[in-house]
């Protein structure tokens, strides 16, 4: 039952952080605890795209993967994740991209989730904690490597 959530204010435009973290196949590169993701399906809906994907996260000798469908919305500037299967009873995800006035965004970020076993999440549960914590620094600092510093 970890839940955590946080709203970030960001100089980027929602258009580019949207994009950022849509482009799941990227995140071994900088996300924490992401080893490795993989994306078995892609098919365009009514202006929407609905992945499916296989994510790796890992901490010291654990490695654990994990199914979900990834949901992006760009009219809405949202993406959610729905769990499919893995070492989770569930997990959900929510993403939003909100514009500021004179520029930049507020990203919002959700994520909510249960391990299916009490040794696993004894032993990744606070790794998880502290790994989505960090996850709005990583994806604004993606943001900068990506479309620049914006001053």
């Amino acid at each position: 039952m970890p839940k955590y959530e946080t709203k970030r204010t960001v100089r980027h435009t929602p258009g580019h952080m949207f994009a950022l973290v849509a482009d799941v196949e990227k995140y071994p590169e900088f996300l924490p605890l992401c080893e490795a993701l993989t994306v078995r399906s892609r098919r365009e809906r009514e202006g929407r795209t609905i992945l499916v994907a296989d994510m790796t996260v890992g901490y010291s000798a654990i490695r654990e993967t994990f199914t979900s469908q990834v949901h992006l919305k760009p009219d809405d500037l949202t993406i959610d994740v729905k769990y499919l299967d893995g070492p989770f009873r569930y997990l959900t995800n929510e993403w939003r991209f909100e514009p500021l006035q004179g520029g930049g965004a507020v990203v919002h970020f959700y994520i909510d989730y249960e391990f299916k076993s009490r040794v696993l999440g004894a032993l990744m549960g606070a790794m998880f904690d502290r790994a989505f914590r960090m996850f709005a620094d990583a994806f604004e600092k993606r943001a900068n490597v990506v479309y620049g510093p914006v001053a």
